[in-house]
């Protein structure tokens, strides 16, 4: 994946409708003691989803969560990666615990 640029930023608040200036007006987060712009957590998230629909059609996904623990700024990458740690057969009738493990790492882009 490339780096968050400004231009996605803009490009989803659009999308979403999300037009919060904090993430493309870098006067108005620096305002609010920010040192630039950053991404929507549901940006991120967007990325968690699709790794998941690789894995399985997303009628098979019944619940997807996250937990946002620090900022995405512009020029960080994501790092999407997962772990299925159980499986159910779709014969079986009683349901067994499905328990999946994500991960969203970011990196700052060299300058």
């Amino acid at each position: 994946m490339r780096a968050f640029s400004r231009h996605q930023l803009a490009l989803y608040c659009g999308g979403s409708g999300d037009h919060n200036p904090i993430h493309v007006d870098i006067d108005f987060a620096k305002k609010f003691g920010f040192k630039d712009v950053f991404a929507h957590g549901m940006l991120s998230m967007a990325f968690l989803g699709r790794l998941a629909t690789s894995w399985v059609p997303q009628k098979q996904i019944r619940a997807l969560g996250t937990r946002f623990t620090s900022i995405t700024w512009v020029g960080d990458v994501i790092t999407v990666s997962g772990k299925v740690v159980g499986k159910r057969d779709r014969r079986q009738r009683r349901r067994e615990p499905r328990r999946r493990q994500s991960h969203l790492r970011r990196r700052r882009q060299p300058a």
